[in-house]
């Protein structure tokens, strides 16, 4: 992967814009692509009618004898993403030499607005010479294998190195032509459950389960919810995967934690059996899930007191819709590989499942894991603990409980299995194991070294090569990332088999319907020896943004039955091929068959079927949301809007009065204490246990009733000397640049690092008076430029008769190292696409300028938002296009670019842009203080 580099580019200047600001992009999955940061500061505005109306809103734990209980019932029923190439840099004094002060003025503006800094931030860029204070990181040419006597890379034969090559440049893919001889073939690799968002809510839904339990049609499982990472595994060719992304810290931990819980329960035999293992994986294309706890990937609501894993899941692959094993069947298979299970409760009669959410109800505001634990093992009919005790393993805070429906014969089929698979020995009790995962985290401080010191522990049964990691060395290639074309061509091709045309019909309704969701290809490296210009190895993430898109995709299946539902944590295997003529025929003539075997499967349609609930405990919900969510809010926004957010918090939780005035006195505490420790610069979230543990275990000592608010403090493992270094992921491990880190010596000179060859187009998705025009013309006044040589070019929309985004385009073919300023309005995918062929066609990289707006429901801006923006175009005089206060349908075309943007939620707009384009530009609408007069947006008040 690309060397992630920081350059900051800042001017001081005057703007006519009422105070843009400080303001940060979301950062880009793809290490090749631009980030741009825009801050202004020190924003005056003369007139008074605006408002902020729009805010910038570890012991070892052992297997031990289990015990399970049934209870008799007369009630109970019987039975059985695209990587442009890194744009050139500039330093941050060449950049602050050049441009010393801007002046943007409009037609008919009564002041100048003093604006302090635009700053510019990249990924993959380096600056042309080190700046003092600034690391200056080495890309080193290539990563190679953990050197050891029992790990060997997989090295394909000279001809595939140079056809690995020609794919990871482009040239393979791009040369790959879509005709009537083009197939793919499309497997799901490793998946998790489907995400199902009831629609009722949590009471209706318990009403429910009770009404089911109670006619005999079902029973409720209750599962306990360890606070963790989801991990899947699916065999050592199959790949290691987190919930979004492979091939990282995440995952190298997780590799690392399964193959030690071999060695811990099978001893001598581990090897052996970890071979056995991986090869029954392979051979059936099966994929387990587990909930991933350690102590080196970030802080979630306890950390724990050891490394573990507990399988949630176990599913079939198969060459179709993957099958989930039910609980029984998880527990059984657990219990053959000796992998360690969860704790599970059954609940089969009225009485039990009553008395169940009576028992959450009394404690969900201050249980902790062993008041939990006893009270549901005296009212479930059957309960089986895990193999894993989370007091000994993770420790009393709790983050929750899943209580959903299953089969009526779930009990039986669970008796069954807890007698025909008692609980297995642990036979590495007494075994030297090696050393540790956060022994080996110790000794190894930089991200990658982690990484490799993991795998070479882990050994060759679960680790044979390095590929998903670093790439393919003999070839020259760590970059994994496939341009988006590949998902075009996937979905313009043939599909081989069933699997494929289903997963074809998920991915292309979710782009038609402008899913918050990304389907982002990597080149497989595990398949190069089938690597050949007519075949093109990959491997599909298919990445949902956000909850809003699981919920609008379940209203498409209750419309198409057939449809396969959207997984959480959802890999797949794609293939592009071609084939001969006479087998073209044969192959479409089979495709076109497909259809009439498909299988029709309601149960996911089914509401009663998928009723869930989750069940969370206040004393997780205050470290986690309201401690680690709100450390944002606190130090960006202030205490009084930290108090507004942890308020909201707890009444949509429908916390008791009491609690609430608890929870408020202990929080404005620890925002005081916090504050007056850091100041206005806030702390890594990944690490807020640090303080906040401490601050808790003060806080309990005091009082009882504190020690009950608290739930448990004062046995605070110390991350600092052991954490792996993930800033900048999320807490499942999402797609993100690799870091590397900068070696003491020698100095590298950047400046040969990265070759000034490449365009960049910046572009603004937003609504006229959004004030791209006057930010244009300020940067086109600069002088030198942006200090790099590269001419910066401005079209504005407003002068350019004709079709504009193709002369944009065809500047570009005449320069394509300028830097392109956009000045029109580009408010729909049809503009973006044409754009991202653009930087395909010209080697360039796209920035879109949005302004900020916490947007609505369906429209990424808000009504305020709309109103200032009008305000702007009608105090406006001999505008260009003729959009001014003299207009007389100013105030259609205003609504008219509005509603182009409609169907679309704030997030689900920001999301698509990153995933298009990798990056994204904020500048905020208001000076924070700036009062909005209320005669503007109330015209007749009473």
């Amino acid at each position: 992967m690309s060397v992630s580099h920081w350059i900051v580019y800042s001017f001081t200047s005057k703007l006519y814009l009422p105070n843009l600001s400080s303001s940060s992009s979301s950062s880009s999955s793809l290490p090749s692509r631009i980030f741009l940061r825009f801050q202004f500061r020190s924003l005056t505005f003369s007139t008074s009618l605006f408002s902020p109306l729009m805010p910038n809103n570890q012991r070892r734990g052992g297997y031990k004898e289990k015990k399970w209980q049934a209870r008799p019932s007369s009630n109970r029923v019987t039975g059985s993403s695209s990587s442009f190439e890194p744009v050139s840099a500039v330093t941050t004094e060449a950049i602050t030499d050049r441009l010393n002060s801007l002046n943007i003025t409009e037609s008919g503006a009564q002041s100048s607005v003093p604006v302090a800094s635009l700053q510019f931030g990249s990924v993959g860029l380096a600056p042309q010479s080190p700046v003092q204070h600034q690391k200056v990181i080495w890309k080193p040419k290539s990563y190679g294998t953990v050197s050891s006597p029992t790990v060997e890379a997989e090295t394909p034969n000279g001809q595939k190195n140079a056809l690995l090559s020609k794919l990871c440049k482009g040239n393979l893919l791009e040369n790959f032509t879509v005709d009537n001889s083009t197939f793919s073939r499309a497997q799901v690799r490793a998946t998790f459950y489907p995400k199902f968002e009831n629609e009722k809510s949590d009471q209706e839904i318990r009403t429910r389960m009770i009404e089911m339990i109670s006619k005999g049609l079902a029973t409720v499982e209750v599962s306990l919810k360890h606070s963790g990472s989801l991990f899947m595994y699916a065999g050592h060719k199959g790949g290691a995967y987190a919930k979004n992304s492979f091939g990282n810290i995440y995952t190298a931990v997780g590799v690392f934690v399964l193959g030690r819980m071999f060695r811990e329960a099978w001893g001598t035999q581990a090897s052996k059996k970890q071979a056995e293992f991986n090869e029954f994986l392979e051979r059936n294309r099966m994929c387990i899930s587990m909930e991933l706890v350690t102590a080196v990937l970030g802080d979630h609501g306890q950390r724990p007191r050891d490394d573990y894993a507990v399988v949630t899941a176990v599913t079939e692959l198969g060459n179709g819709k993957p099958k989930f094993y039910s609980t029984p069947d998880v527990i059984a298979f657990c219990r053959e590989w000796r992998l360690p299970t969860n704790h599970v409760w059954l609940f089969s009669t009225r009485k039990s499942v009553t008395s169940f959410f009576a028992a959450f109800d009394a404690l969900c505001e201050e249980g902790t894991a062993t008041s939990v634990c006893q009270a549901l093992d005296e009212v479930a009919d059957i309960s089986v603990p895990g193999s894993k005790d989370h007091i000994k393993v993770q420790g009393e805070i709790l983050e929750g409980l899943v209580a959903r429906i299953v089969k009526r014969e779930s009990s039986e089929h669970m008796e069954r299995v807890l007698r025909d698979f008692p609980p297995p020995p642990l036979e590495g009790a007494g075994l030297d194991l090696g050393p540790t995962l956060r022994e080996i985290c110790a000794a190894n401080r930089s991200e990658k070294q982690q990484i490799k010191a993991l795998l070479q522990s882990t050994g060759t049964a679960f680790c044979p090569n390095h590929l998903d990691w670093f790439g393919d060395d003999n070839s020259g290639s760590q970059s994994r990332n496939a341009d988006r074309s590949a998902v075009s061509k996937f979905l313009q091709s043939h599909p081989a088999d069933f699997s494929t045309r289903k997963i074809q019909e998920m991915v292309r309704l979710m782009r038609e319907k402008r899913f918050p969701a990304a389907f982002k290809c990597h080149y497989n490296f595990h398949k190069i020896s089938d690597l050949s210009i007519d075949n093109l190895p990959f491997k599909m993430v298919i990445h949902v943004y956000s909850d809003s898109g699981f919920r609008r995709y379940q209203k498409e299946m209750r419309h198409k039955p057939g449809l396969w539902p959207l997984y959480r944590g959802f890999f797949v295997d794609l293939d592009l091929f071609k084939v001969n003529e006479k087998k073209t025929a044969e192959m479409v003539g089979s495709s076109n068959q497909m259809v009439k075997n498909e299988e029709e499967d309601s149960s996911i349609a089914d509401e009663d079927a998928n009723l869930m609930v989750k069940l969370k405990f206040l004393t997780y919900k205050l470290r986690t949301f309201l401690i680690r969510n709100g450390l944002s809010t606190l130090f960006k926004e202030g205490p009084s809007a930290y108090k507004a957010y942890y308020l909201r918090q707890m009444k949509i939780w429908n916390t008791s009065a009491a609690k609430q005035r608890e929870l408020s006195k202990m929080l404005d505490e620890w925002a005081v204490y916090i504050r007056r420790k850091y100041g206005n610069k806030p702390f890594s979230s990944s690490t807020y246990l640090s303080e906040a543990e401490p601050f808790l275990e003060q806080y309990a000592k005091r009082s009882p009733q504190n020690q009950t608010l608290i739930g448990s403090a004062g046995n605070l493992v110390k991350v600092e000397d052991f954490m792996a270094i993930v800033e900048g992921e999320d807490e499942e491990g999402d797609l993100e640049p690799t870091k590397d880190i900068a070696p003491s010596s020698p100095s590298i000179s950047t400046k040969d690092m990265v070759a000034k060859n490449e365009g960049l187009i910046i572009f603004f998705p937003g609504i006229p008076g959004c004030a791209k025009s006057a930010l244009c013309k300020e940067i086109l006044n600069v002088p030198g430029g942006l200090g790099d040589d590269r001419p910066v070019h401005s079209l504005m929309g407003d002068l350019i008769k004709g079709r504009y985004w193709q002369k944009v385009a065809d500047e570009r073919r005449r320069k394509p190292y300028s830097i392109m300023l956009a000045d029109k309005n580009a408010p729909n995918e049809e503009v973006w696409r044409q754009i991202e062929n653009m930087c395909l066609s010209t080697k360039a990289s796209a920035i879109p300028v949005i302004p900020d707006s916490e947007g609505t429901e369906i429209n990424p801006f808000s009504i305020d938002a709309l109103a200032v923006f009008i305000f702007r175009v009608l105090h406006r005089v001999n505008h260009p296009g003729n959009l001014d206060k003299s207009s007389p349908n100013a105030g259609y075309v205003m609504l008219m670019f509005y509603h182009l943007y409609e169907g679309k939620s704030r997030q689900e707009f920001e999301s698509e842009l990153i995933e298009r384009f990798g990056s994204l530009v904020k500048i905020p609408l208001l000076k924070p203080e700036r009062l909005v007069n209320f005669f503007l947006l109330n015209p007749h008040p009473k």
